[in-house]
């Protein structure tokens, strides 16, 4: 399954009035299939679009997003990538929408049954408090430009690793209760 493009995202977003960019929209999506159980594509457009719903024209590009993120997370060799601006994007616009995708993921996680993120205990912890930490990342002026790219690669390829191991780590987060009443077998 090939990526969706980031530009085509965005501007769809923007077209339906979204409340968060491409990246803060991909990283609410992704939060909430971490922490939510039977999160629907439907679910997604009233978290992001004012309506709660998109037009023809959005909805299939949104849908294909929507699907290539939850397959990702399910396949074993860690094909999830984050749906970020690509390459040739000055890197301080990069910077910017990974901090919004960690703003969105966390309030993706928040919007599931993981309430207070932050307090999860030990290792997916530790990662929850680290992408807090990345809402506030910003490109180092003393820096030289080899060093700054090669430090947001660290980060996205943590975070792309630190979603992959929540979503491991909250599978029994998202599994639905059993009905009460009945026996567990």
């Amino acid at each position: 399954m090939i990526q969706p493009d980031y530009t085509r995202i965005q501007q769809l977003l923007t077209r339906e009035h979204s409340m968060a960019d491409a990246a803060e929209a991909h990283g609410t999506l992704a939060g909430c299939l971490c922490g939510a159980s039977g999160y629907r594509f439907e679910d997604w457009l009233r978290e992001i679009l004012p309506e709660g719903r998109a037009d023809r024209v959005a909805k299939a590009p949104l849908q294909e997003l929507f699907g290539w993120t939850a397959s990702a997370l399910l396949q074993p060799d860690m094909e999830f990538e984050l749906l970020l601006p690509a390459d040739s994007e000055s890197l301080t616009l990069r910077t910017q929408a990974l901090a919004e995708w960690c703003q969105g993921f966390l309030y993706g996680l928040g919007a599931g049954s993981i309430p207070d993120a932050k307090a999860l205990p030990g290792e997916v912890g530790e990662v929850v408090r680290d992408f807090i930490e990345i809402t506030r990342a910003d490109v180092d002026e003393g820096q030289d430009a080899e060093a700054n790219e090669g430090a947001y690669a660290e980060l996205v390829e943590f975070v792309r690793v630190g979603v992959q191991l929540l979503f491991e780590e909250l599978a029994d987060a998202r599994a639905p209760a059993a009905p009460s009443g009945e026996p567990l077998h």
